[in-house]
């Protein structure tokens, strides 16, 4: 049991470590929300909905639904269109010294809507989720498989909040607002590139 903990979180460390538009996100949210409490929407959303992935592709669910090729072109294409629209609202997002709902952060409501939509409509998560810990899952039956599935919730429940964490104590340096304004750049613009690179995909998958 114990090997399968470890498998899990190495496992689980090592999908949800890269910079990827949900863990850009919860960073932003945490940064530019006034207090931690005021992120947790966006961190219990991004989890549950990493929890249920997760749970579908040790399940095996997942993988019959993406065995559809109609299905993952919708999803792909229903995804390019959202990071595109989430990235012109970041972009445009402004941060001021003024803290108020509108000018710090989304409200509880937009979190849950935006964590929800960059996690089940990201294709990539979703093919890595079905394609690394569902495969991987099939190493273990019984109290080992629980244990690794487990082991890779609790890291994404983990990673998330330390991510609100993190971004809250940027937030908290960055008196101006300045610097809160530079990440939202940033963050669009990378978000537009997954949206990009997903609607290149899209169209390889299309045409063949």
């Amino acid at each position: 049991m114990v090997e399968a903990i470890l498998h899990g979180v190495i496992l689980a460390f090592g999908l949800i470590l890269p910079l990827g538009v949900q863990n850009i996100f919860v960073f932003s949210q945490g940064a530019s929300q006034p207090t931690l409490i005021r992120a947790l929407p966006v961190v219990i959303t991004a989890a549950v909905c990493d929890t249920i992935l997760i749970l579908l592709a040790v399940l095996g669910v997942s993988l019959l639904l993406l065995s559809l090729p109609w299905l993952t072109s919708f999803v792909f294409g229903g995804g390019v269109l959202f990071l595109l629209y989430m990235g012109w609202i970041i972009w445009k997002s402004k941060q001021t010294t003024i803290i108020t709902e509108e000018d710090r952060g989304f409200t509880p409501k937009k979190q849950i809507v935006f964590a929800a939509s960059v996690s089940l409509l990201n294709p990539h998560a979703i093919l890595d989720t079905i394609g690394v810990i569902g495969t991987n899952s099939l190493s273990y039956t019984d109290s080992d498989k629980i244990a690794f599935t487990f082991a890779t919730i609790t890291v994404s429940w983990l990673w998330f909040l330390g991510l609100a964490v993190v971004g809250r104590y940027v937030g908290k340096i960055d008196q101006t607002g300045s610097l809160l304004t530079i990440i939202n750049k940033i963050s669009a613009v990378i978000i537009w590139g997954v949206a990009a690179y997903m609607g290149l995909q899209l169209v390889q998958m299309l045409t063949v």
